[in-house]
């Protein structure tokens, strides 16, 4: 969910995306030079959904089949709540929230925002660096915090951000904490190397009893300011990001495609989220939930296209 309160149906299939990807690529769209070792990974999305599609994803049926799906209610750093549905895969996944379902402007219609996490410990003070030598001079640093219920909360991970001036989208990098892997209730896995603070020791194995297994691409629409705002965190990350027509930008690298479309203030929100399969199906399955679209298969593929916002 969004750091510092804590923050037209897409009907193209998968082979689209990477058609047009490709295609703003070899445009001659200006590229940045990544570093040598990618420092930030996608790690989650989330979205605000209408009230109808939010309600029909946290009943459907066909999603506690199809991912380790959970509805759960959260408390961060102040209090603050936040209730989402949440589909974990093996290292990536993904929030959807209803109107209202967090607090003030950032629970509006279409707002949504982007976490990029580091896997090894003390690389997000490189990308900090990193982020002053492209210009961002006073990164905004934060610690979010959780509590289980217990009253007693325990460091979850840092955060920076380029700005807390947004119209509907943001994007925050991100390094867990190794008190958060510590707790017993965090119920994480042991680390796999001296600084594992990882996606995957963070998400638990239960989907492995499922169908999907991680994000590939994420597709959101944004103001052009808020697509603005992420270049300079996704280039510190090692990203390589491509300028696509219109104003948005394309990252790649790092296993999943991160594509911001730049659109005017009332066509903002989630548009689109891309997933890989545990195991590939012969079977082409269309499950229409609320104003959304989940198309999984044939392959080892899915693609979940949401409506417009409006």
């Amino acid at each position: 969910m969004r750091i510092r309160r804590m923050s037209r149906m897409i009907t193209v299939l998968a082979m689209a995306l990477t058609t047009a990807l490709a295609g703003a690529v070899e445009s001659g769209a200006e590229e940045s030079g990544p570093p040598d070792r990618q420092l930030l990974f996608y790690n989650h999305a989330y979205g605000v959904l209408d009230r109808e599609t939010a309600d029909a994803v946290e009943h459907s049926a066909y999603l506690r089949d199809f991912a380790n799906f959970e509805v759960r209610t959260t408390t961060g750093a102040g209090g603050v709540t936040w209730t989402g549905r949440y589909l974990m895969g093996r290292e990536t996944y993904f929030e959807l929230f209803g109107v209202g379902d967090l607090p003030g402007r950032d629970g509006t219609l279409g707002t949504a925002g982007m976490g990029v996490s580091t896997e090894n410990a003390g690389d997000l003070a490189t990308v900090i660096e990193r982020l002053r030598e492209l210009g961002v001079t006073e990164p905004l640093e934060l610690l979010q915090t959780r509590d289980f219920g217990d009253g007693v909360p325990v460091p979850w991970f840092d955060a920076v951000l380029t700005t807390d001036q947004y119209d509907k989208f943001g994007m925050w990098a991100m390094e867990y904490r190794p008190e958060y892997f510590a707790d017993p209730r965090s119920k994480t896995e042991p680390a796999s190397h001296p600084g594992d603070v990882g996606r995957e020791r963070y998400l638990p194995d239960d989907y492995r009893d499922h169908l999907m297994r991680d994000v590939t691409g994420i597709h959101v629409a944004v103001t052009a300011r808020d697509a603005a705002n992420t270049v300079p965190l996704l280039r510190a990350g090692g990203f390589v990001v491509q300028s696509v027509p219109g104003g948005g930008v394309v990252a790649l690298r790092g296993g999943t495609t991160i594509w911001l479309d730049a659109v005017p203030l009332d066509e903002v929100g989630l548009r689109r989220v891309d997933m890989s399969l545990n195991r590939p199906v012969s079977y082409r399955h269309e499950e229409r939930i609320g104003r959304s679209t989940l198309v999984v298969g044939p392959g080892s593929r899915a693609v979940w296209a949401f409506g417009d916002p409006a």
